[in-house]
């Protein structure tokens, strides 16, 4: 029998204090989401006029769908934004990075003057080695200032920087060097993790075999007692780079459609994906996003806990941040080292008054208990945010509860690596409701529709869309614009982002997960294809399928079904074998955890593995329609 209307629960919002409202830069949602809609090119041109440029556009926008351009023939460069105006302004001298190591003294602090001048000198490093406007340099770095200057140098000088994140394992560095022919590879001998060192550059060195396009290898050597050994045909010391260089480099005049960045994100093909962003209408998007969503003020201390690798590194670590004016905290260290209060003291002892970070962490602490942040002092929080997965309500009212002490709104935010910025969220000061990201910010129109684009009712579930333009939008897929192409043809007349949701009567999206085949473990998207690319590329194995399974603490875990060749038999031993070469191959973060030996893997009749079926057997559900499978 249906429920009646009257019997189902009310949902349940947290109401926050209006004074948020009232003095956040944002104003009231409403009436700025009109003001957006009545004349959306004006809304950005008022934006985007916050920014420097070298000359400004002649138009705001040109759409020939699927294609935009923003801030068309208009000059800039983000680094001028990030750095120049403020050492030329006011906060010369004002704190623009803290670095936290996982030792008590491991600290290091840059006003926006010392950064300045450290990204310039590493920049006419990087022109001294003859990179020059459009040359692509990777980044293979653990979380460490150098590699925000490495980043920052690169955008100075035009080069298109490809930020790797520390974990992957050579194949799937190589991958990404080699796809973006990169002339440079940056990196460090080694990451730091639960107090062990991490070597990075034998994997760097086997990663670059095979890409003939890499000219230079720049390694920052931590291990100054034992240095590794510098092969000097190829291999550069960081700070050697940095030396007899001139110590002003003038940023590189940009059009606002010159790329800026490559960042991989993985496929639901076995390769992963090059999304393309462009240097004036990411900076733009980064740029509101953070001073709007996040409304930073000048006082505040900022902590975004992701790392560079990643999106959201991009654009809230560095360049959002930077662009406003933020004083950031960047860490190296993982959130139970040396006991699981360390972000909590990390807190207290740097007043951290933002903190942004994913429900994977959340859910983590929760399991820890609340003893451990009840520790400390957490009053200088003023704004929490979520980002990379839906957060669930449990973790929401934990996060709420017990980091917030019911003070602090939550900034729940959508969007991904395609997107460049924010584009759903529960702006500060409107009502939050638990489980539910919120509404679509000002500039963007999401919306959740059927397969013919059409809007489905409330409370039912469809594919969530973008039906506009935005600025911080991907402009293409490298070296794939059939690709690219794909996310707006999908949908008719929509971007598709690949996600499933619903719209509450309130008008708020709730994302409930992937619709096609990824699998976002720990707020990471790992390709189904990669995983089970690595799986067959072992001697043992003929084919693999692989799914996600829910997990309380990360998501989901990786499950793989595994068909073996004739020659070999199931045992412990081979799964101890598969685990570990997938780590090797892709990185610990792809590992799954478990593997079942199968006989056979559900397929149609063309061939292609149906993974709903084995995720549906395996969480005791009904397959749906077979039909269509070969016998």
């Amino acid at each position: 029998m249906e429920e009646s209307a009257q019997s189902r629960p009310e949902p349940k919002y947290y109401t926050p204090n209006p004074s948020y409202r009232e003095k956040s830069w944002m104003g009231d949602y409403s009436w700025t989401y009109n003001e957006f809609l009545k004349d959306p090119e004006q809304f950005w041109d008022r934006i985007a006029k916050k920014l420097h440029w070298f000359s400004e556009w002649d138009k705001v926008k040109e759409w020939n769908y699927p294609h935009a351009k923003w801030f068309v023939n208009g000059k800039t460069n983000i680094t001028y934004n990030c750095l120049d105006r403020h050492v030329l302004g006011e906060r010369r001298n004002k704190v623009a990075l803290i670095w936290k190591g996982e030792s008590e003294d491991d600290e290091r602090v840059f006003t926006y003057r010392q950064l300045y001048r450290e990204v310039m000198r590493f920049a006419n490093g990087l022109k001294k080695l003859g990179v020059v406007k459009g040359d692509r340099v990777c980044i293979y770095m653990p979380v460490i200032p150098e590699q925000v200057i490495a980043m920052l140098a690169c955008a100075r000088i035009g080069a298109v920087h490809s930020v790797v994140f520390g974990g992957y394992g050579a194949a799937a560095l190589n991958q990404r060097i080699v796809d973006a022919g990169a002339k440079i590879v940056i990196t460090a001998d080694m990451a730091i993790r639960r107090g062990k060192s991490i070597p990075l550059k034998h994997t760097i060195e086997e990663a670059i075999i095979g890409a003939p396009t890499v000219e230079h290898l720049i390694i920052l050597r931590r291990e100054l007692r034992t240095p590794v050994e510098i092969h000097s045909e190829m291999e550069i010391d960081f700070y050697e780079v940095m030396t007899d260089v001139e110590p002003d480099c003038p940023a590189e005049v940009m059009d606002s459609e010159d790329p800026m960045f490559i960042l991989y994100t993985s496929g639901t093909t076995g390769a992963p994906k090059g999304i393309v962003h462009t240097c004036g209408g990411y900076m733009v998007g980064v740029y509101y996003t953070t001073r709007y969503i996040f409304d930073v003020k000048e006082s505040d201390v900022y902590w975004c806990t992701a790392d560079p690798g990643w999106i959201t590194g991009h654009s809230y670590v560095v360049y959002g941040p930077l662009s406003v004016g933020a004083t950031i905290l960047i860490g190296e260290g993982t959130p139970d080292y040396p006991d699981a209060g360390i972000w909590w003291k990390m807190v207290e002892e740097y007043g951290v008054s933002i903190l942004y970070t994913a429900p994977t962490a959340i859910r983590m602490f929760m399991k820890m208990g609340r003893e451990w942040p009840d520790k400390y002092n957490l009053s200088s929080l003023r704004i929490l945010g979520s980002v990379g997965e839906p957060l669930n309500p449990e973790a929401f009212e934990w996060f709420y509860h017990v980091i917030g002490k019911a003070k602090c709104p939550i900034v729940d935010t959508w969007w991904q690596t395609e997107t460049g910025m924010h584009m759903i969220t529960t702006v500060l000061g409107e009502p939050m409701r638990p489980g539910f990201a919120g509404k679509s910010i000002p500039g963007v129109i999401a919306d959740v529709v059927d397969k013919t684009g059409k809007s489905v009712p409330p409370g039912t579930s469809g594919f969530l869309v973008i039906k506009e333009p935005w600025p911080a939008m991907m402009r293409t897929v490298y070296n794939n614009e059939e690709r690219y192409i794909k996310y707006w043809e999908t949908i008719p007349g929509c971007y598709t982002v690949g996600d499933l949701a619903i719209k509450g009567e309130d008008g708020n999206i709730m994302v409930i997960g992937r619709s096609d085949d990824l699998i976002i473990v720990s707020g990471h998207n790992i390709g189904t294809a990669e995983v089970e690319s690595a799986l067959v590329s072992h001697k043992a194995v003929a084919e693999a399928a692989v799914i996600g399974k829910p997990d309380p603490l990360k998501g989901n875990t990786i499950k793989a079904f595994v068909i073996l060749r004739n020659t070999h038999t199931p045992s412990d031993r081979l799964k101890n074998e598969l685990f570990y070469h997938v780590r090797i191959t892709l990185g610990p973060i792809a590992i799954p955890s478990e593997i079942e030996f199968v006989d056979s893997l559900p397929k149609t009749r063309s061939g292609k593995i149906v993974r709903r079926v084995l995720k549906a057997k395996e969480m005791g559900m009904d397959p749906g329609d077979i039909s269509t499978l070969d016998e």
